[in-house]
């Protein structure tokens, strides 16, 4: 039974949110705070984490970019703060989605599915030799690590699948919209805006001048184009 983890400071929103995703077949832990989110964290294997914004001890992104250290799984920022910038922050830290309150416990459900198998496809055991090598730059499919040189850069669940996904198409360029609708799934769903975030982050982990990358380039008023 996979298993879920809700940081949530509201008992009454964890519980609805526990109530319908048990219905679903799955298995949840909540905590009330954000240390003791991480303490959980820390302690057990979750598949996904359902992370408030607005947290006392630790707020929702500071625990965010923590989780991110130690963990690579799917995090859904749920909140009723609707502020770009917010989203923005969110998507940079390395959220992976973000779901405004007040919201359909059905849809959550919904995206917490989708979350969980699109991590799964990515995660697939490839081929042990199943790796993408162009100049510097280093990825081993199988064991989602990312090379300069023999330097680890470590990126989050979307960033990696955005740029195996970049990478293996070299030479063609991709829209936002293409790229959100590959990589994420959730076309109806979402903010593009993600996707200049994520190519900003890769950028900032990979290039060695982010500001005139030698990977991922942009193509203006097209989008995005991985050079081969």
């Amino acid at each position: 039974m996979k298993k879920i983890l809700i940081i949530e400071d509201d008992l009454s929103i964890a519980e609805l949110e526990r109530d319908y995703l048990e219905i679903a077949g799955f298995s949840v832990d909540i905590a009330l705070d954000g240390r003791r989110g991480l303490e959980s964290i820390k302690k057990n294997d979750f598949q996904l984490i359902l992370l408030d914004l607005m947290l006392p001890e630790i707020n929702g992104l500071d625990l965010c970019a923590q989780i991110r250290r130690i963990k690579d799984i799917p995090i859904l920022m749920v909140t009723a703060k609707n502020d770009d910038l917010d989203k923005v922050k969110a998507f940079g830290l390395g959220a992976d989605d973000y779901i405004v309150k007040p919201f359909s416990p059905r849809e959550l459900v919904a995206r917490v599915q989708a979350h969980i198998t699109r991590y799964e496809r990515w995660n697939q055991k490839n081929e042990p030799d199943d790796m993408i090598q162009i100049r510097e730059l280093s990825i081993q499919r199988a064991s989602r690590k990312v090379y300069i040189g023999d330097k680890e850069v470590f990126l989050t669940v979307r960033e990696f699948d955005l740029l195996v996904f970049l990478a293996i198409h070299p030479n063609i360029v991709f829209s936002k919209e293409d790229l959100f609708e590959r990589i994420w799934g959730l076309d109806a769903m979402g903010d593009t805006a993600t996707v200049t975030v994520h190519v900003k982050k890769i950028r900032e982990k990979v290039e060695s001048d982010p500001a005139h990358p030698q990977f991922i380039e942009t193509v203006w008023g097209a989008g995005y184009r991985f050079r081969g």
